[in-house]
Protein backbone atom coordinates (compact mmCIF):
# COMPACT_ATOMS: atom_id res chain seq x y z
CA UNK A 1 0.00 0.00 0.00
CA UNK A 2 1.53 3.47 -0.92
CA UNK A 3 0.00 6.69 0.56
CA UNK A 4 -0.35 9.18 -1.31
CA UNK A 5 0.75 13.08 -1.64
CA UNK A 6 3.94 14.88 -0.23
CA UNK A 7 7.62 13.37 -1.23
CA UNK A 8 8.68 10.11 -0.84
CA UNK A 9 9.76 9.02 2.53
CA UNK A 10 13.79 8.60 2.34
CA UNK A 11 15.71 5.68 4.20
CA UNK A 12 17.70 7.77 6.77
CA UNK A 13 19.19 5.35 9.21
CA UNK A 14 19.37 1.71 9.98
CA UNK A 15 20.38 0.10 13.59
CA UNK A 16 20.69 -2.80 15.37
CA UNK A 17 19.06 -3.59 18.41
CA UNK A 18 18.58 -5.62 21.58
CA UNK A 19 15.92 -7.08 23.04
CA UNK A 20 15.45 -7.68 26.88
CA UNK A 21 13.05 -8.93 29.33
CA UNK A 22 9.35 -9.46 27.65
CA UNK A 23 10.90 -8.27 24.19
CA UNK A 24 11.61 -4.65 25.04
CA UNK A 25 13.58 -3.15 22.40
CA UNK A 26 17.01 -1.21 23.38
CA UNK A 27 18.86 1.01 20.59
CA UNK A 28 22.23 2.44 21.60
CA UNK A 29 22.19 6.87 20.28
CA UNK A 30 24.46 9.38 20.82
CA UNK A 31 23.79 13.07 22.55
CA UNK A 32 26.13 15.20 20.19
CA UNK A 33 29.28 16.93 21.01
CA UNK A 34 29.48 13.86 23.70
CA UNK A 35 30.78 10.41 21.75
CA UNK A 36 29.55 8.39 24.23
CA UNK A 37 27.35 5.50 23.10
CA UNK A 38 23.73 5.87 25.55
CA UNK A 39 21.45 2.82 25.56
CA UNK A 40 17.75 3.92 25.33
CA UNK A 41 14.60 1.79 25.62
CA UNK A 42 12.09 2.12 22.59
CA UNK A 43 8.93 2.98 23.92
CA UNK A 44 5.44 3.87 22.79
CA UNK A 45 4.50 4.22 25.70
CA UNK A 46 6.63 7.40 26.33
CA UNK A 47 4.90 10.74 25.67
CA UNK A 48 8.28 12.30 25.43
CA UNK A 49 12.22 12.09 25.81
CA UNK A 50 14.19 11.44 28.35
CA UNK A 51 17.67 11.08 30.04
CA UNK A 52 18.93 8.80 33.19
CA UNK A 53 19.75 11.56 36.13
CA UNK A 54 23.33 9.79 36.47
CA UNK A 55 23.80 9.73 32.55
CA UNK A 56 22.93 13.68 32.66
CA UNK A 57 25.30 14.16 35.88
CA UNK A 58 27.89 12.04 33.99
CA UNK A 59 27.75 14.27 30.90
CA UNK A 60 28.21 17.36 33.56
CA UNK A 61 24.65 18.79 32.27
CA UNK A 62 22.40 21.16 34.25
CA UNK A 63 18.81 20.63 34.12
CA UNK A 64 16.44 22.86 35.05
CA UNK A 65 13.01 22.17 36.78
CA UNK A 66 9.76 23.86 34.47
CA UNK A 67 6.56 22.33 35.86
CA UNK A 68 6.77 19.25 33.85
CA UNK A 69 5.19 16.39 35.68
CA UNK A 70 5.11 13.14 34.24
CA UNK A 71 2.91 9.74 35.13
CA UNK A 72 3.28 6.36 35.36
CA UNK A 73 2.09 3.40 36.83
CA UNK A 74 3.68 4.07 40.01
CA UNK A 75 2.91 7.59 40.38
CA UNK A 76 3.55 10.86 39.76
CA UNK A 77 6.64 13.47 39.92
CA UNK A 78 8.15 16.29 38.54
CA UNK A 79 11.02 16.36 36.43
CA UNK A 80 13.88 18.72 35.04
CA UNK A 81 14.31 19.62 32.16
CA UNK A 82 17.12 19.71 29.45
CA UNK A 83 15.96 22.09 26.52
CA UNK A 84 17.86 22.05 22.59
CA UNK A 85 19.58 19.07 22.79
CA UNK A 86 20.03 17.11 19.72
CA UNK A 87 20.74 13.17 19.27
CA UNK A 88 22.06 10.59 16.96
CA UNK A 89 20.81 7.02 15.56
CA UNK A 90 23.33 5.79 13.03
CA UNK A 91 23.16 8.09 10.59
CA UNK A 92 19.93 9.94 12.06
CA UNK A 93 20.54 13.52 13.24
CA UNK A 94 17.75 15.17 15.88
CA UNK A 95 18.24 18.71 17.00
CA UNK A 96 15.50 20.65 18.86
CA UNK A 97 14.30 18.09 21.78
CA UNK A 98 13.41 18.76 24.89
CA UNK A 99 14.99 15.53 27.46
CA UNK A 100 13.41 15.48 30.79
CA UNK A 101 15.49 13.68 33.53
CA UNK A 102 14.34 10.81 35.70
CA UNK A 103 15.98 7.78 37.62
CA UNK A 104 16.52 5.09 35.54
CA UNK A 105 18.39 2.75 38.24
CA UNK A 106 15.47 0.40 38.44
CA UNK A 107 15.47 0.42 34.87
CA UNK A 108 19.26 -0.71 34.90
CA UNK A 109 18.19 -3.52 37.53
CA UNK A 110 15.44 -4.75 35.85
CA UNK A 111 16.83 -5.07 32.75
CA UNK A 112 20.20 -5.93 34.02
CA UNK A 113 21.88 -3.51 31.19
CA UNK A 114 22.68 0.15 31.52
CA UNK A 115 19.57 2.24 30.66
CA UNK A 116 20.81 6.01 30.06
CA UNK A 117 16.86 6.81 28.92
CA UNK A 118 13.48 6.13 26.92
CA UNK A 119 12.77 7.45 23.34
CA UNK A 120 9.24 8.02 23.05
CA UNK A 121 6.45 10.38 21.34
CA UNK A 122 9.17 13.22 21.11
CA UNK A 123 11.20 11.61 18.70
CA UNK A 124 8.90 9.32 17.13
CA UNK A 125 6.54 11.87 16.01
CA UNK A 126 9.46 12.92 13.22
CA UNK A 127 10.11 10.05 11.63
CA UNK A 128 8.42 6.84 10.05
CA UNK A 129 10.29 3.58 11.70
CA UNK A 130 10.21 0.27 10.89
CA UNK A 131 11.03 -2.61 13.15
CA UNK A 132 12.06 -5.95 12.00
CA UNK A 133 11.54 -8.22 15.41
CA UNK A 134 13.31 -11.45 13.08
CA UNK A 135 16.36 -9.27 12.20
CA UNK A 136 16.10 -7.25 15.16
CA UNK A 137 16.56 -4.20 12.95
CA UNK A 138 15.44 -1.27 12.97
CA UNK A 139 14.67 1.60 10.10
CA UNK A 140 13.98 5.26 10.61
CA UNK A 141 12.25 7.02 7.53
CA UNK A 142 11.64 10.54 6.87
CA UNK A 143 7.81 11.77 6.36
CA UNK A 144 5.89 10.89 2.96
CA UNK A 145 4.12 8.21 1.04
CA UNK A 146 5.13 4.72 2.19
CA UNK A 147 5.11 1.45 0.69
CA UNK A 148 3.89 -0.99 3.52
CA UNK A 149 4.74 -4.74 3.55
CA UNK A 150 2.58 -7.20 2.09
CA UNK A 151 0.46 -9.62 3.77
CA UNK A 152 -0.24 -7.92 6.84
CA UNK A 153 -2.76 -5.11 8.56
CA UNK A 154 -2.62 -1.10 8.47
CA UNK A 155 -4.46 0.06 11.93
CA UNK A 156 -5.53 3.78 12.06
CA UNK A 157 -5.03 4.02 15.91
CA UNK A 158 -5.92 7.67 17.70
CA UNK A 159 -2.61 9.21 18.63
CA UNK A 160 -2.10 11.85 21.04
CA UNK A 161 1.18 11.41 22.01
CA UNK A 162 0.69 7.63 22.52
CA UNK A 163 -1.10 5.35 20.15
CA UNK A 164 -4.14 3.39 21.20
CA UNK A 165 -6.40 1.37 19.23
CA UNK A 166 -9.94 -0.89 19.57
CA UNK A 167 -9.56 -4.50 20.67
CA UNK A 168 -11.97 -7.07 21.36
CA UNK A 169 -11.29 -9.11 24.33
CA UNK A 170 -13.70 -12.49 25.85
CA UNK A 171 -14.05 -14.12 28.75
CA UNK A 172 -17.48 -14.21 30.33
CA UNK A 173 -19.14 -11.71 27.72
CA UNK A 174 -17.04 -10.24 24.45
CA UNK A 175 -16.37 -6.77 24.82
CA UNK A 176 -14.69 -4.29 22.61
CA UNK A 177 -12.14 -1.56 24.44
CA UNK A 178 -9.54 0.90 23.32
CA UNK A 179 -6.23 0.20 24.61
CA UNK A 180 -2.40 1.68 24.42
CA UNK A 181 0.20 0.03 22.54
CA UNK A 182 3.20 -0.02 24.45
CA UNK A 183 6.12 -0.93 22.73
CA UNK A 184 7.93 0.00 25.97
CA UNK A 185 5.96 -2.47 28.31
CA UNK A 186 7.63 -6.09 28.55
CA UNK A 187 4.40 -8.31 29.45
CA UNK A 188 1.20 -9.15 26.60
CA UNK A 189 -1.78 -7.23 28.09
CA UNK A 190 -2.24 -4.67 31.33
CA UNK A 191 -5.75 -4.03 32.62
CA UNK A 192 -6.92 -1.54 35.55
CA UNK A 193 -8.82 -3.30 38.18
CA UNK A 194 -11.34 -0.65 37.45
CA UNK A 195 -12.03 -1.47 33.94
CA UNK A 196 -12.29 -5.26 34.79
CA UNK A 197 -14.85 -4.24 37.94
CA UNK A 198 -17.06 -2.18 35.06
CA UNK A 199 -16.77 -4.45 32.28
CA UNK A 200 -17.33 -7.81 34.20
CA UNK A 201 -15.16 -9.45 31.59
CA UNK A 202 -13.39 -11.79 33.64
CA UNK A 203 -14.42 -14.22 35.63
CA UNK A 204 -14.98 -13.23 38.91
CA UNK A 205 -14.15 -16.97 40.35
CA UNK A 206 -10.83 -17.36 38.45
CA UNK A 207 -7.29 -17.91 39.51
CA UNK A 208 -4.92 -14.97 39.92
CA UNK A 209 -0.90 -14.96 41.15
CA UNK A 210 0.32 -12.21 42.92
CA UNK A 211 3.45 -10.70 41.46
CA UNK A 212 5.07 -7.31 41.53
CA UNK A 213 6.49 -4.49 39.29
CA UNK A 214 7.84 -1.28 39.00
CA UNK A 215 7.03 2.06 38.56
CA UNK A 216 7.91 5.69 38.81
CA UNK A 217 6.80 5.79 42.35
CA UNK A 218 8.69 2.42 43.45
CA UNK A 219 7.49 -0.81 43.54
CA UNK A 220 3.43 -1.74 42.69
CA UNK A 221 1.52 -4.86 43.08
CA UNK A 222 0.44 -7.18 40.28
CA UNK A 223 -1.90 -10.02 39.59
CA UNK A 224 -1.47 -12.74 36.72
CA UNK A 225 -4.63 -14.61 35.24
CA UNK A 226 -5.29 -15.80 31.33
CA UNK A 227 -7.35 -14.60 28.96
CA UNK A 228 -9.36 -16.37 27.02
CA UNK A 229 -9.58 -14.16 23.60
CA UNK A 230 -8.13 -11.53 22.59
CA UNK A 231 -8.31 -9.53 19.28
CA UNK A 232 -6.43 -7.43 16.97
CA UNK A 233 -7.40 -5.97 13.75
CA UNK A 234 -8.04 -9.56 12.09
CA UNK A 235 -5.48 -11.30 14.22
CA UNK A 236 -6.57 -13.99 16.89
CA UNK A 237 -5.23 -14.56 19.97
CA UNK A 238 -6.15 -17.42 22.85
CA UNK A 239 -5.06 -17.94 26.22
CA UNK A 240 -3.02 -14.94 26.49
CA UNK A 241 -0.94 -14.47 29.90
CA UNK A 242 -2.54 -10.79 31.58
CA UNK A 243 -1.20 -8.74 34.06
CA UNK A 244 -3.76 -6.51 36.40
CA UNK A 245 -3.40 -3.70 38.82
CA UNK A 246 -4.81 -1.02 41.18
CA UNK A 247 -4.01 2.10 38.91
CA UNK A 248 -4.20 4.72 41.40
CA UNK A 249 -2.50 7.13 39.15
CA UNK A 250 -5.19 6.03 36.43
CA UNK A 251 -1.84 5.54 34.15
CA UNK A 252 -4.80 4.00 31.46
CA UNK A 253 -6.37 6.64 30.78
CA UNK A 254 -9.68 5.09 32.32
CA UNK A 255 -12.23 4.91 31.31
CA UNK A 256 -11.20 6.12 27.93
CA UNK A 257 -9.02 3.31 27.72
CA UNK A 258 -8.60 -0.39 29.18
CA UNK A 259 -4.90 -1.03 29.90
CA UNK A 260 -2.78 -1.65 27.45
CA UNK A 261 -1.26 -3.88 24.74
CA UNK A 262 2.50 -4.30 25.41
CA UNK A 263 6.05 -5.71 23.47
CA UNK A 264 5.58 -9.15 24.32
CA UNK A 265 2.59 -9.43 22.39
CA UNK A 266 3.86 -6.72 19.80
CA UNK A 267 7.04 -8.81 19.34
CA UNK A 268 4.74 -11.19 17.28
CA UNK A 269 4.12 -8.72 14.40
CA UNK A 270 6.76 -6.54 12.50
CA UNK A 271 5.71 -3.20 13.04
CA UNK A 272 5.55 0.12 11.21
CA UNK A 273 4.98 3.66 12.63
CA UNK A 274 4.09 5.77 10.71
CA UNK A 275 3.16 8.98 13.60
CA UNK A 276 3.38 11.60 10.72
CA UNK A 277 0.14 9.81 8.84
CA UNK A 278 -1.19 8.24 12.34
CA UNK A 279 -1.16 4.50 10.91
CA UNK A 280 0.73 1.45 12.47
CA UNK A 281 1.24 -1.51 10.06
CA UNK A 282 1.81 -5.02 11.38
CA UNK A 283 2.25 -8.20 9.88
CA UNK A 284 2.94 -11.47 11.68
CA UNK A 285 6.46 -13.02 12.04
CA UNK A 286 8.04 -16.08 12.75
CA UNK A 287 7.48 -15.12 16.90
CA UNK A 288 3.70 -15.22 15.95
CA UNK A 289 2.84 -18.69 16.87
CA UNK A 290 5.44 -18.86 19.68
CA UNK A 291 3.72 -19.68 22.47
CA UNK A 292 2.76 -17.70 25.95
CA UNK A 293 5.02 -17.58 29.09
CA UNK A 294 2.53 -19.40 31.32
CA UNK A 295 5.48 -19.90 34.14
CA UNK A 296 5.06 -18.62 37.64
CA UNK A 297 7.25 -18.99 40.96
CA UNK A 298 6.51 -15.78 42.70
CA UNK A 299 9.61 -14.44 42.67
CA UNK A 300 11.63 -11.54 40.45
CA UNK A 301 15.04 -10.89 40.26
CA UNK A 302 17.20 -7.79 39.55
CA UNK A 303 20.65 -6.79 39.11
CA UNK A 304 21.52 -4.63 42.26
CA UNK A 305 25.23 -3.22 42.65
CA UNK A 306 26.43 -5.96 39.98
CA UNK A 307 24.92 -9.14 41.78
CA UNK A 308 21.79 -10.79 40.43
CA UNK A 309 19.46 -10.78 43.85
CA UNK A 310 15.81 -11.89 44.58
CA UNK A 311 14.16 -8.37 44.61
CA UNK A 312 10.70 -9.61 45.34
CA UNK A 313 8.87 -13.26 46.66
CA UNK A 314 5.43 -13.29 46.65
CA UNK A 315 3.17 -14.90 49.77
CA UNK A 316 2.59 -18.34 49.59
CA UNK A 317 4.43 -18.89 45.88
CA UNK A 318 6.40 -21.58 45.18
CA UNK A 319 9.41 -19.52 45.77
CA UNK A 320 8.10 -18.81 49.33
CA UNK A 321 7.42 -22.09 50.35
CA UNK A 322 11.07 -23.04 49.22
CA UNK A 323 12.23 -20.32 51.60
CA UNK A 324 13.55 -18.11 49.34
CA UNK A 325 13.75 -14.65 50.49
CA UNK A 326 14.34 -11.05 49.22
CA UNK A 327 17.78 -10.25 49.48
CA UNK A 328 19.19 -13.67 48.07
CA UNK A 329 21.65 -13.34 45.92
CA UNK A 330 21.76 -15.92 42.93
CA UNK A 331 24.42 -17.47 42.22
CA UNK A 332 23.21 -20.28 39.92
CA UNK A 333 20.34 -21.56 38.37
CA UNK A 334 20.17 -25.27 37.30
CA UNK A 335 23.52 -25.88 35.35
CA UNK A 336 23.60 -21.61 34.34
CA UNK A 337 26.11 -20.63 36.65
CA UNK A 338 27.39 -16.57 36.76
CA UNK A 339 25.09 -15.91 34.14
CA UNK A 340 23.41 -12.78 33.28
CA UNK A 341 20.11 -11.67 34.87
CA UNK A 342 18.26 -12.54 31.10
CA UNK A 343 19.88 -15.86 31.68
CA UNK A 344 18.58 -16.76 34.76
CA UNK A 345 15.04 -15.17 34.07
CA UNK A 346 14.85 -17.60 30.55
CA UNK A 347 15.79 -20.58 33.20
CA UNK A 348 12.72 -19.97 35.00
CA UNK A 349 10.63 -19.52 32.26
CA UNK A 350 9.68 -23.23 32.03
CA UNK A 351 6.49 -24.54 33.61
CA UNK A 352 5.66 -27.52 35.43
CA UNK A 353 9.36 -28.43 36.21
CA UNK A 354 11.43 -28.12 39.57
CA UNK A 355 14.45 -25.70 39.13
CA UNK A 356 17.21 -26.04 41.40
CA UNK A 357 18.85 -22.50 42.73
CA UNK A 358 22.27 -21.64 43.75
CA UNK A 359 21.63 -18.95 46.87
CA UNK A 360 24.25 -16.60 48.85
CA UNK A 361 22.79 -15.78 52.40
CA UNK A 362 24.37 -13.77 55.02
CA UNK A 363 27.52 -15.52 53.52
CA UNK A 364 26.53 -18.52 53.56
CA UNK A 365 25.75 -20.80 50.33
CA UNK A 366 22.50 -22.98 50.34
CA UNK A 367 20.66 -24.56 47.29
CA UNK A 368 17.22 -25.21 46.93
CA UNK A 369 14.66 -26.71 44.67
CA UNK A 370 12.05 -24.54 43.38
CA UNK A 371 8.81 -25.89 41.69
CA UNK A 372 8.00 -23.86 38.85
CA UNK A 373 4.24 -23.94 38.33
CA UNK A 374 1.53 -23.02 35.26
CA UNK A 375 -1.11 -20.30 35.35
CA UNK A 376 -4.15 -21.12 34.23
Amino acid sequence: MTIVGGSQSRLVSTISFLQVTGGVIVIQAQLPPFSDTLQFIFDTGSSGISLDSSTVKYLGLQAAYTGQLIRGVGGIREVPMLQNKSLKIGQLHADSLNFYVNDYTVLTSIYGIRIDGVIGYALLSRFIVQVDYEKQQMNWYTPGPFVYPRNGHLLQPQINKLPAYRVHIKDMKADSTTMMLDIGAGLNLLFSNRYLAKSGVLDSTRNYWTTSGEGIGGQIDLRLTVLPKFRIGPYRFKKIPITLFEDPYNATNFPIWSGLIGNDLLRRFNIVLNYPNKEIHIRPNRYYYEPFDYSYTGMELYLINNHIEVGFVAPSSPAALAGIEVGDQILAINKVIAGSLDDYKAELNHAKRKITLLYKRANKIETVEVRVIRIK
